[in-house]
C-alpha cells in the first residue's frame, strides 16, 4: 500500500462538486481509493499551509497511483480537479 496527500485550495465550489462526484469512480479504476477528507486540517506543528480540502489516497503500489495519474482515459477529470482553484498531490513512498 503506498499513499498520496492532496490538497486542494477551492475557487470553484461548484467544480468541487463535480470533481467528487466523479472522483472516486477515477481513483478506482486503478485500485485506489480515499481513506479520508477534511474541509477543516488542524495544523499539529509548525505553521503549515493549510488548504480547503486535505485528503489522504491510497493505492495498491507506487505504479498504481502512476497509473491513476497518468490514464490518459482520466484527463477530463483530472481537468476538473485542477479547475477547482490549486490542486496538489504528493505521493508518500
Amino acid at each position: 500500500m503506498i499513499y498520496a496527500f492532496a490538497k486542494l485550495t477551492v475557487k470553484d465550489p461548484g467544480a468541487l462538486a463535480a470533481y467528487r462526484e466523479k472522483a472516486g469512480a477515477a481513483l478506482a479504476q486503478h485500485g485506489g481509493k480515499v481513506e479520508t477528507a477534511t474541509a477543516e486540517p488542524t495544523p499539529l506543528d509548525g505553521t503549515p499551509d493549510l488548504p480547503d480540502v486535505a485528503a489522504l489516497l491510497s493505492f495498491p503500489d507506487r505504479d498504481a497511483a502512476l497509473g491513476w495519474i497518468n490514464d490518459p482515459e482520466l484527463t477530463e477529470i483530472h481537468a476538473l480537479r485542477r479547475s477547482i482553484g490549486a490542486s496538489d498531490i504528493t505521493l508518500l513512498g
